[in-house]
């Protein structure tokens, strides 16, 4: 039965392949010329001529049906996950002759979807024929296809031809961002004593001298921060946003990437390596948004600044990809991750994010990070305040 489907379907790339109705005809002009042979009847002979001749002809005219139609691509916009990719296709008629019932196939890649079908009735002579239609992106990821399948059976519908043309495309489709409103990850952020103020210890005694602005309380605030004479004039707490905090800190949020992260075993939950790009991603334009300098950092493009190239780097990275360099940068790093063994050696000022995995058992850490629950909304869960020094458990 394969064998019989890929004979069929190599007739139809190189050649022609017959329809149901084409099989009907040949077995039926056979029939006749059988007969006709055994009783040399004149009229048999006839209509097994002109059951043979309809079947040459409609073995020509299909694939005179597909010449001189060429098939272009618009260019494909970057969509998030959950939104529609708008794909849209042209069909360029250059002869004098109408095409008709022409029907086209676009092989999308097997991981976004099965091939997309359209029928066209027809295409007047040297016009163009437009054909859009929306995908939906579920995925994240870097997609490329190039295949275009042409197929008719017309004009008689007895036999199939189909032709493909290569017409390039690329999607990309964008993780996830979450609407952070608040974030003690990011916000705590190099405000140890020992690593922002060790250079001048004085500053955190400072009052007007280094203060930039002043801003409501966000839960989370070091309570030393508030200005409490401004505090009482507006009857709710005011904290002091110092120059020191965005001018002279740089945040580089790491994806643990080189390591191949576990899956879970209920087929229902979130992926982690998933969650944690969702999380790099909202993470970063939540410090975006607090104007703060940041980068993101994977063990296959290294680090990576600017929005849109945020994006497609954490479109198309992957676990368990190939390191570019082992050595992380030596600043205070937001490290994302499964396996532990990493968060003892990063730098002072750090912090950690941990899915949840086999080896969380036992693990020291010296600075402050969360582990995050499989059951729990990923969104509440990185507004939430950090954990504690951890020591081994």
């Amino acid at each position: 039965m394969n064998t019989a489907k890929r004979i069929a379907d190599w007739l139809e790339a190189h050649w022609v392949t017959p329809a149901y109705s084409g099989w009907l005809l040949s077995s039926l002009a056979l029939f006749f010329f059988v007969s006709a042979t055994n009783t040399l009847a004149g009229w048999l002979y006839v209509i097994s001529g002109i059951s043979f001749a309809l079947l040459v002809i409609a073995a020509v005219l299909p694939e005179r049906m597909l010449r001189g139609i060429q098939v272009q691509r618009r260019l494909i916009n970057p969509v998030t996950v959950g939104d529609p990719l708008t794909i849209e296709l042209l069909l360029v008629n250059t002869t004098k002759q109408p095409k008709t019932l022409i029907q086209v196939q676009d092989l999308l890649p097997f991981v976004m979807a099965s091939p997309v079908t359209a029928t066209i009735e027809r295409i007047a002579p040297h016009s163009t024929h437009h054909w859009l239609y929306h995908q939906p992106a579920q995925r994240r990821g870097l997609y490329r296809w190039q295949t275009v399948n042409l197929r008719t059976a017309a004009p008689l519908g007895l036999f199939w031809c189909r032709r493909s043309q290569t017409v390039p495309a690329g999607a990309v489709v964008y993780p996830t961002i979450l609407p952070l409103t608040q974030c003690p990850l990011i916000d705590e952020m190099g405000r140890d004593a020992n690593v922002l103020f060790n250079r001048d210890r004085r500053a955190q005694a400072a009052s007007e001298g280094l203060t930039r602005s002043l801003r409501p309380y966000r839960w989370g605030d070091p309570i030393r921060f508030v200005h409490w004479r401004t505090s009482a004039r507006y009857g709710e707490l005011r904290v002091r946003e110092l120059e020191t905090l965005t001018s002279e800190q740089a945040l580089i949020i790491c994806l643990d990437s080189a390591m191949p992260w576990q899956s879970p075993s209920d087929s229902e939950a979130a992926e982690p390596f998933e969650q944690a790009v969702v999380a790099a991603a909202s993470l970063y334009f939540y410090a975006v948004r607090r104007k703060l300098s940041v980068q993101v950092w994977t063990a296959g493009m290294g680090l990576i600044q600017g929005n849109q190239a945020v994006l497609e780097a954490l479109a198309a990275v992957q676990a368990g990809e190939e390191a570019r360099s082992d050595r992380l940068p030596d600043a205070p790093l937001l490290w994302l991750a499964q396996d532990p063994v990493r968060i003892a050696t990063l730098p002072l000022g750090s912090r950690w994010l941990l899915w949840p995995s086999a080896q969380l058992e036992q693990f020291v850490s010296h600075c402050p990070g969360m582990r995050l629950q499989p059951d729990q909304p990923l969104q509440s869960q990185l507004q939430k305040a950090l954990e504690k020094q951890l020591q081994s458990e």
